[in-house]
């Protein structure tokens, strides 16, 4: 086998080969005497087929697969021996005229790119810090009431935080549109789940009462067949329900897993859970600025094949995140193009940490998986369960794995980034939902 490479660009790589066609004339007979002592023909004995019937029959498929093995073969053989490392699949074409008795072709396709990560000396990295008092424990505490909350009948008029059940069908020119009627639909009044328009008729409003106003679309819209348009709505309420919080007692206790009621041990266990999701958030800013740090100290050309790769990659998830929500993808098409940007981030985030990883030894020891494991163990009523599921699901172990890696790589940045801290309010941290 004969082959030379000839470089296209930075990471484009072009390699012309020859592959001798008697060796693949030999395989292809080797394969139908194989086959043939246990070929089953109609009119045949097992291993009995005439050589001639098997090569009519089977012999254009053995070819395809002879022919394609000695091109990967042959493929691989070069990249090995030029030292090269691929990136993505490679575009193979047959040669118009080849010479004689042999198969010759080109592979076009990309390297990976050779780079040392930058300098991280000037990087500043900051770390939040915060205090979980006993302040930032009642606020939790008010959020997971409000998570249990329960609605009675009010017989007044509607105000924010009231559960309201209601009917109404909108026209736009008079005509009906898709979306814009319902029947006993309920909704919470102030949580932004309806347009402002809608909540600001609806506010003030008892138990039977009807309204009819009207209501502009947001040019932005999701719908776009309304986006922009004024609509006239009718509007009548069914019900209107006060919200009723549970109790700070041991049955609300209880409701939080504290089997005996205690509400010290309530506070305290609420305390610690707060505690161990501000340092997860704290960990993900920071790791956030680590990586940041390393893109912008580690300009890189990126193979587009594995942009491509990671693109489509995107695209499918996404997909599959919207149809567990319902939604259907022929009425909210993907633009790929939308997602090329996080999938060149992630493409050269992989190339930067493979090279740390590499070069620096930084790949997680058993123990520092398991380390992790263990902490998010913790978080479960049955932590040893949890610790064996993960070492029984290779792809979560393999994802734990990849997490361990990347906690090596930010404890090397921050070895050698200037890093400060900064101590941040409560709701800044937890975004005003812990």
């Amino acid at each position: 086998m004969a082959a030379n490479v000839e470089s296209l660009g930075s990471l484009e790589r072009r390699l012309q080969m020859s592959v001798p066609l008697e060796g693949i004339e030999r395989e292809i007979d080797a394969r139908l005497k194989k086959m043939a002592r246990e070929a089953k023909m109609p009119g045949f004995r097992p291993g009995k087929v005439p050589m001639k019937l098997l090569a009519q029959t089977y012999g254009p498929q053995l070819r395809s697969e002879v022919l394609g093995d000695a091109v990967q073969r042959a493929f691989s053989e070069a990249v090995r021996e030029a030292n090269l490392k691929v990136a993505g699949a490679p575009r193979i074409e047959p040669k118009q005229e080849p010479a004689a008795g042999a198969l010759e072709f080109s592979a076009t396709f990309e390297v990976y790119p050779e780079f040392r990560v930058g300098d991280l000396a000037g990087a500043a990295i900051v770390r939040p810090s915060i205090d979980v008092d006993e302040a930032a424990v009642d606020k939790t505490l008010g959020i997971l009431r409000k998570q249990r909350v329960t609605y009675a009948a009010a017989a007044r008029p509607a105000q924010d935080g009231d559960r309201l059940t209601a009917d109404y069908a909108g026209a736009i020119g008079g005509e009906p549109f898709a979306g814009g009627k319902a029947e006993g639909f309920a909704f919470v009044l102030g949580e932004g789940r309806m347009l402002p328009e809608f909540e600001a008729a609806a506010r003030g409003m008892a138990a039977g009462a009807t309204k009819s106003f009207e209501l502009t679309f947001p040019a932005d819209y999701h719908g776009k067949e309304v986006a922009g348009k004024t609509a006239s709505f009718e509007l009548r309420v069914q019900r209107v329900e006060a919200p009723r919080l549970p109790e700070l007692d041991a049955e609300f206790a209880r409701s939080l897993g504290v089997a005996d009621g205690d509400l010290a041990r309530m506070r305290a266990e609420v305390k610690q859970n707060v505690e161990r999701e501000a340092r997860k958030r704290i960990e993900a800013r920071v790791k956030n600025q680590v990586l940041e740090a390393l893109l912008k100290a580690t300009p890189l050309e990126l193979p587009k094949a594995l942009v491509a790769q990671e693109t489509q990659e995107l695209v499918q998830r996404a997909a599959a995140d919207l149809q567990a929500r319902g939604m259907k993808l022929d009425k909210l098409p993907l633009d790929p193009q939308a997602l090329e940007a996080a999938a060149r981030r992630r493409v050269a985030l992989g190339l930067i940490i493979g090279e740390l990883a590499r070069s620096e030894k930084l790949q997680p020891k058993p123990a520092e998986v398991r380390a992790l494991i263990e902490q998010e163990a913790a978080a479960y009523e049955s932590p040893a369960e949890v610790v064996k599921w993960f070492y029984m699901q290779p792809q979560r172990l393999t994802e734990m794995e990849g997490l361990a890696l990347e906690g090596n790589v930010v404890k090397w940045v921050l070895s050698r980034a200037r890093v400060s801290e900064q101590a941040v309010a409560f709701d800044e941290l937890m975004g005003g939902d812990a």
